[in-house]
C-alpha cells in the first residue's frame, strides 16, 4: 500500500492538477490512517477546485479524527448547504454539534436523521441527547402539570391574553366578519347558536403574502373575547423521538380545551399540515394524521376552542384539511388598502420625531407593500434621519421627502409571492379556492 503511494505522489508531481488523482491519493491515506498527509492532499483539492464534494467530505471526516469539531462543523454546513451532505454525514455532523454542545441544533438534525431511515439508531448520540432532554425540559409532560407553567414565558407554550382589538387592526374586513361569526358571535348568543345547532370554536386558515398581519389579527381575535392565546410553530411539536411528536400535538390541544375559549394559532401550518401524498417519511403523516384528528374532536370536545392557523403556501396544504368540521373556511389575507396603509403608516410614526406627514400620499405611494414593509420604510427613513442628526449634532426631524426617498430604497416584498399564487389562481383553481386572488389581482380565467 506504500508503495503505491509513493507511486501516486510521483504521478501528482507530473500532473498536479490532476484532481481525481489527487483525490484518490487522499483516500489511501485516510484508509492508511496518515490523516495529516491527507488533510494536506484535500486542502490542495479546495485550493484547486472549490467547492469539490468529495474533498469537502474527506477533510470534514480528517477534522472529526483529529478532534476538531469546530473546523468540521463548518465543512459540515457548507456540505449541507449545497445539498451535498449524506445520510453518514448527518449522523457524523450530529456527532460534532454534539461534542461543541450544540444541542439544539444536533437535536433537529437528528430529527431529520430519524425521519429519512426511521428504524436508525445510534446509541451514543441517543444516549447524550436523552441526558440533554432531561435537563431542559420533559417531552412528555402531563397537561395538568403543563398549565401551571402557561403564563411565564419563554416556557413550552406561552399562553397570554391579549389586550388588542379588532378596532386596533386596520382593514380585513372579511377576515373579521368571519372570525366574528364562528367564534365571537356565538359566545354573545349562544342560545341562538344553539337554537341552529352551531357550536363555537371551529377552524379557519388564514393564507397570503407574507408581513400581512395574520398573526396580529390572531391576536386580536382573543383579545376581542377576553380569551387565552397559545401561539405555536412547528418546533414546538416536532420532537426526535417516534411518537413524542403526536403526544406534543394532543398536549397542545388539552390545554387549549381546559382554557376555552382560547384562541389556538399555527403559524406556518403548510409545514405540518403538508400535502400527505408528498410525504416519503411515515413518521410525518402519523403527525398529520393526528393534527386531522384534534381538529375533529373525535375523543375531545373542541367547543369553544378556535384554531387560527396561518400559511403563506396555501397550495402545500393537505385538500383534508379544508374538510367541513376542521378549516372549513379559508380566507385570503392580502397586502393592506390604502386607507389601512395610512392607518399603519401613522401607527409607526407616532411618537417619531416628525415634520407634519402627509400619510395619505405616501400611501398612494406603497401599493401592493405589507405591513412589514412599511415599517421597514419607516425604519429606514429614521435611521437615515438618525444619521444626518448625529453629523448635525442636533435632532433633525422626520419629513415627507425621507420618507419618499425610503420608499424608493424598499420595494414591495410581495410581488414574488404574488407570482407563485397567480399561476395556481389561473390553473389549480378547480374548487374556486384562489378566486381571491384573482379578484386582488384583476385577472379574469
Amino acid at each position: 500500500m506504500n508503495e503505491m503511494i509513493e507511486q501516486l505522489k510521483e504521478a501528482l508531481q507530473i500532473s498536479p492538477n490532476n484532481i481525481p488523482l489527487r483525490l484518490h491519493l487522499a483516500d489511501m491515506l485516510m484508509k492508511e490512517n496518515q490523516v495529516n498527509d491527507a488533510s494536506d492532499q484535500y486542502s490542495e483539492i479546495l485550493r484547486r477546485q472549490n467547492g469539490n464534494v468529495k474533498a469537502l467530505t474527506g477533510l470534514s471526516e480528517v477534522y472529526l479524527r483529529q478532534q476538531k469539531y469546530s473546523a468540521a462543523i463548518i465543512l459540515f454546513e457548507q456540505l449541507q448547504q449545497e445539498g451535498a451532505l449524506t445520510f453518514d454525514g448527518k449522523v457524523k455532523f450530529v456527532r460534532c454539534l454534539l461534542k461543541e454542545h450544540s444541542v439544539a441544533q444536533a437535536k433537529g438534525l437528528y430529527l431529520q436523521v430519524l425521519q429519512e431511515q426511521p428504524n436508525f439508531r445510534d446509541a451514543e448520540i441517543d444516549e447524550v441527547l436523552r441526558a440533554a432532554s432531561n435537563e431542559t425540559s420533559d417531552t412528555g409532560a402531563d397537561p395538568d402539570m403543563l398549565l401551571q407553567e402557561l403564563s411565564q414565558p419563554g416556557n413550552k407554550y406561552f399562553m397570554e391574553k391579549p389586550t388588542m382589538k379588532f378596532s386596533d387592526v386596520g382593514g380585513m374586513k372579511k377576515l373579521k366578519n368571519e372570525i366574528s361569526l364562528k367564534i365571537i358571535q356565538p359566545l354573545k348568543n349562544p342560545d341562538l347558536y344553539k337554537a341552529f345547532g352551531k357550536k363555537t370554536g371551529g377552524g379557519i386558515l388564514m393564507y397570503g403574502p407574507p408581513g400581512c398581519g395574520k398573526t396580529f389579527i390572531a391576536k386580536a381575535t382573543a383579545g376581542e373575547i377576553d380569551a387565552k392565546f397559545i401561539s405555536l410553530g412547528l418546533h414546538d411539536i416536532l420532537d426526535m423521538w417516534v411518537g413524542n411528536s403526536e403526544k406534543n400535538l394532543h398536549e397542545i390541544f388539552q390545554v387549549a380545551r381546559k382554557n376555552k375559549p382560547c384562541v389556538l394559532f399555527i403559524d406556518e401550518v403548510d409545514a405540518l399540515g403538508a400535502s400527505r401524498a408528498d410525504m416519503r417519511q411515515s413518521a410525518m403523516r402519523q403527525i398529520i394524521n393526528q393534527f386531522l384528528a384534534e381538529l375533529d374532536g373525535v375523543k375531545d370536545n373542541n367547543d369553544g376552542v378556535l384554531i387560527l392557523a396561518a400559511t403563506n403556501a396555501p397550495w402545500s396544504v393537505d385538500s383534508a384539511f379544508r374538510r367541513p368540521g376542521r378549516f372549513d373556511r379559508v380566507i385570503f389575507v392580502a397586502p393592506p388598502d390604502e386607507e389601512s396603509r395610512k392607518d399603519i403608516l401613522l401607527s409607526y410614526l407616532k411618537d417619531k420625531p416628525a415634520e407634519k406627514i402627509d400619510a395619505g400620499q405616501i400611501a398612494k405611494l406603497t401599493q401592493g407593500y405589507s405591513g412589514a414593509d412599511l415599517k421597514a420604510v419607516i425604519d429606514i427613513a429614521t435611521e437615515m434621519k438618525l444619521e444626518e442628526s448625529l453629523s448635525k449634532g442636533a435632532l433633525q426631524p422626520l419629513t415627507q421627502k425621507d420618507i419618499a426617498k425610503a420608499v424608493k430604497e424598499h420595494r414591495a416584498t410581495t410581488g414574488e409571492w404574488f407570482a407563485t399564487a397567480r399561476n395556481y389562481a389561473l390553473y389549480a383553481n378547480e374548487t374556486g379556492l384562489y378566486d381571491d386572488i384573482l379578484q386582488y389581482l384583476n385577472l379574469k380565467k
